[in-house]
C-alpha cells in the first residue's frame, strides 16, 4: 500500500479500510436504486401504458441517459469546488421521490420524470463514490479499488434484478418492485449522512507530493483532453461511451427479444441478472489484474468479447444460448469497466482529476442515450435483432480504436507519453 511521505491523510486501502468499505457499501444501494427498474420497467410500457414502438418504450431510458451524462460532468467540478460528501448528500436527496412516482404513475410522463430524477441520482452519487474512492486508495492500487466500487455497484444491479423479477411475477409489476427502492434510498441517505467522511484532503495531499509538476487547469482544458486531446484520456471516452451503449441496448430490448421468444418473467430476470452478476464479480479480478499487468490489453480483449457475445446474442434462439451469451458479455463488461476508471485515474492530475473523471463519465453514461436512441430507431425500422448486430459492430471498432490509438497508463507499466 502506498505510504505518505510527508504529514498529512494517508493514502491506500489498508490505512482507510472502514471508510472505503462504508464507500463500497454505499455504492451497492446505488446500483441496487438502478437494478429496481431493469426487468420491469419495459414490459411495463407495453403492458401497462400500451406504448407500440421500440423508440417510444425506450424514451425513459434516453432521459435517464441525458441527464445522468449531464450530472456526470457537474458532479466532479462540484466535487473539488464544495467536497465530495455534499454531492453524495444531494444524491440521495433528489432520489427520494423516485419509488412513489414509479408505483403511482398515471401516465408515461411520470416514469419518464423519475427516470430523469433517478439520472441525478446516479449521476452524483455513483460519481461521488468513485472520487471518493479514488481520492482513498493512492495511485498504486487504483484497478483494484475500481474493481471493489464497481463489482459492488453492479452485483446490487444483478441482485435486484433477479429480486424485482421475482416480486413482478408474484405481485404484479406495481408496487412490490418499487418498494425495495425506497428501502435502498432510505438506508443510502442515511448511511452517508451520518457515516461517510469528506475525502478531498486526501487528493490536495496527494496532489502536494505527485511527481508531475502539472498544476491545476480550467475545465475546458480538462474537457478537451478527455474528450478528443488525450490518446489514453480520449480513447477511455470514446470506449466507455460505446460499452454503455450496448449496456443501454441490453436494458432495454433483450427483455422485449427474450419475451418475443416465449421466455417468462422469471426466465427473462435471470437473463437480466445474469449479465450484470458476471460483470460485478469479474471485476474483482480485473482490476486488480490490471494493476500488474496494465489496463490497455483488458480494455481491447474486453471490448472484443463484448463484440462477440451481442452477435451471438443476435443469432441465438434459445435461454441456454442467451445465458452463455449474456456470461460472455458480463466477463467482457468486467475487464473493460474497472479499467477505463483507472485509466482516467492514472492519465489526469490530481488537482484535476474529480473533472476528468466527471468528463469521462459524461461521455461514458451518454453511450445510454446514444444506445436507446440508435437501437430503437434500428429496431423499429429492421427489428430488435437488426439492433443488436448494429451495436455488435461498433463495439469491435471501439475495441480495435483503443488499440491503435491508446498508450498503457499503469505506473509500473508505463508507454512514453505522446506529445
Amino acid at each position: 500500500m502506498t505510504a505518505p511521505a510527508t504529514d498529512g491523510p494517508r493514502l491506500g486501502l489498508a490505512v482507510n479500510a472502514a471508510q472505503f468499505t462504508l464507500l463500497v457499501v454505499v455504492n451497492a444501494l446505488v446500483g441496487g436504486v438502478l437494478g429496481s427498474e431493469r426487468t420491469v420497467l419495459t414490459p411495463l410500457a407495453e403492458q401497462e401504458f400500451h406504448l407500440d414502438g421500440y423508440t417510444a418504450a425506450l424514451t425513459y431510458i434516453l432521459a435517464f441517459g441525458i441527464t445522468k451524462a449531464a450530472t456526470n460532468f457537474f458532479a466532479g467540478t462540484l466535487a473539488d469546488r464544495y467536497g465530495r460528501k455534499p454531492v453524495l448528500i444531494a444524491g440521495w436527496l433528489v432520489a427520494i421521490p423516485i419509488p412513489a412516482m414509479l408505483i403511482w404513475a398515471p401516465s408515461w410522463g411520470w416514469i419518464i420524470a423519475a427516470n430523469v430524477l433517478l439520472g441525478i441520482n446516479q449521476g452524483l452519487a455513483w460519481s461521488t463514490t468513485v472520487i471518493m474512492k479514488i481520492d482513498l486508495a493512492g495511485p498504486e492500487r487504483r484497478g483494484l479499488a475500481m474493481g471493489l466500487n464497481e463489482a459492488a455497484g453492479y452485483l446490487a444491479v444483478a441482485a435486484t434484478a433477479m429480486a424485482t423479477g421475482a416480486l413482478a411475477a408474484q405481485h404484479g409489476m406495481r408496487p412490490a418492485p418499487f418498494l425495495l427502492t425506497a428501502a435502498y434510498v432510505a438506508l443510502g441517505l442515511g448511511l452517508s449522512l451520518i457515516f461517510v467522511r469528506e475525502t478531498r484532503d486526501h487528493a490536495r495531499h496527494e496532489a502536494s507530493t505527485h511527481a508531475s509538476g502539472g498544476g491545476d487547469l480550467s475545465t475546458r482544458s480538462v474537457f478537451a483532453l478527455v474528450s478528443w486531446r488525450e490518446p489514453a484520456l480520449s480513447s477511455a471516452s470514446q470506449a466507455g461511451m460505446v460499452n454503455n451503449l450496448n449496456d443501454g441496448l441490453a436494458w432495454g430490448l433483450f427483455p422485449l427479444l427474450f419475451a418475443a421468444a416465449g421466455l417468462s418473467l422469471t426466465q427473462i430476470g435471470a437473463l437480466a441478472a445474469l449479465y450484470p452478476a458476471v460483470w460485478g464479480l469479474g471485476q474483482l479480478a480485473t482490476g486488480p489484474a490490471s494493476d500488474r499487468w496494465g489496463r490497455k490489453p483488458f480494455i481491447v480483449a474486453g471490448m472484443l468479447a463484448q463484440a462477440a457475445a451481442l452477435a451471438t446474442i443476435a443469432v441465438a434462439d434459445s435461454f441456454t444460448v442467451w445465458a452463455l451469451a449474456a456470461v460472455l458479455l458480463g466477463a467482457g463488461t468486467a475487464a473493460v469497466y474497472p479499467t477505463l476508471l483507472a485509466t482516467i485515474s492514472d492519465a489526469a492530475h490530481p488537482r484535476w482529476r474529480a473533472r476528468a473523471v466527471g468528463v469521462y463519465r459524461l461521455w461514458r453514461d451518454g453511450g445510454f442515450a446514444v444506445g436507446a436512441l440508435l437501437a430503437g430507431i434500428v429496431a423499429d425500422l429492421a427489428g430488435i435483432r437488426a439492433a443488436v448486430w448494429t451495436v455488435a459492430a461498433l463495439t469491435a471498432a471501439s475495441g480495435l480504436l483503443v488499440g491503435a490509438r491508446m498508450y498503457e497508463t499503469h505506473p509500473r507499466n508505463k508507454e512514453p507519453t505522446p506529445t
